[in-house]
């Protein structure tokens, strides 16, 4: 929750609202306005980043679909500038939907392809995010073999029971599970024997520096060693440097993910392709 936002907006004091309390509200209430208008007008789409293989920065493991939407003005809009605003509401789960629709278009139509998708555990008992799901792996039989769901690690202790029973399911249909974030929310070590994610994703303020910050590295050592006692692939994200890299190869960091190897793009290769042939 951003600073602030949990504070009352009422002065109770003087009565009337705060100058903070009224930006925040503004502010809010145009995001919500202008990501209603995006998905209604289906203004939405995916920008790829890849993921690659520590071992062999050349060869791609797969790629994260991160969600984007365009405003009124044709900008495109990404996820950290609208997400903390719906995603407790409806219009959360509508864009884990659009999403996941669109990621499953994606393998569908390219066959080599393994995706990333990010999703909120809150949209997993919601009736048009398993229709969409549904749909999406029926449509050939090596989509879910190459779709892999990314769930942040706070929003996995939401409502870890119904996490679990929802992993088991489509791990026996082949969909591969990603615990995002891993090290930054409420612990879910003691959830891990459970849960069975495939993946774990370190997230970026374990990373950035660390090559120059003994403790930064001491507690992601600490995380790649709780993934790989429960055979966990380990991904770490925000690579941005050789020397961030050359450390995390030596901890023994399966793939790599971040500026240094790709930003995320609306225009992967796959569609620059199909835009020459068409």
């Amino acid at each position: 929750m951003a600073p602030g936002r949990g504070k009352a907006r009422v002065d109770a004091q003087a009565g009337v609202a705060s100058p903070l309390g009224v930006a925040i509200s503004e502010n809010e209430s145009q995001t919500l306005t202008m990501v209603r208008e995006a998905l209604d007008r289906k203004l939405v789409k995916l920008a790829f980043q890849p993921v690659v293989l520590a071992r062999d920065t050349n060869r791609i493991a797969f790629y994260e679909a991160l969600i984007r939407l365009t405003d009124a003005q044709g900008r495109i809009i990404p996820a950290r500038d609208f997400m903390d605003a719906v995603e407790a509401r409806e219009m959360g789960r509508e864009i884990d939907c659009a999403a996941l629709e669109a990621g499953l278009d994606t393998l569908s139509q390219n066959p080599t392809l393994r995706i990333a998708v990010n999703m909120s555990a809150r949209s997993i008992g919601y009736p048009r995010f398993q229709k969409v799901l549904e749909q999406g792996l029926s449509r050939a039989p090596s989509v879910a073999e190459r779709l892999i769901l990314e769930i942040t690690e706070d929003s996995a202790m939401l409502v870890p029971e119904i996490v679990q029973a929802f992993m088991d399911d489509l791990h026996e249909r082949g969909v591969a599970f990603s615990l995002d974030d891993f090290g930054s929310g409420p612990t879910i070590i003691r959830y891990f024997k459970d849960f069975f994610f495939d993946m774990v994703k370190i997230d970026g303020q374990f990373i950035r520096n660390l090559h120059a910050d003994i403790g930064t590295q001491t507690v992601a050592a600490a995380l790649v060693g709780v993934a790989r006692q429960f055979d966990m692939f380990t991904v770490a994200e925000a690579v941005e440097t050789e020397a961030e890299a050359a450390v995390l190869r030596t901890m023994g960091v399966d793939c790599l993910q971040g500026y240094l190897y790709g930003a995320p793009t609306v225009k992967p290769f796959w569609l620059r392709e199909d835009a020459r042939r068409a």
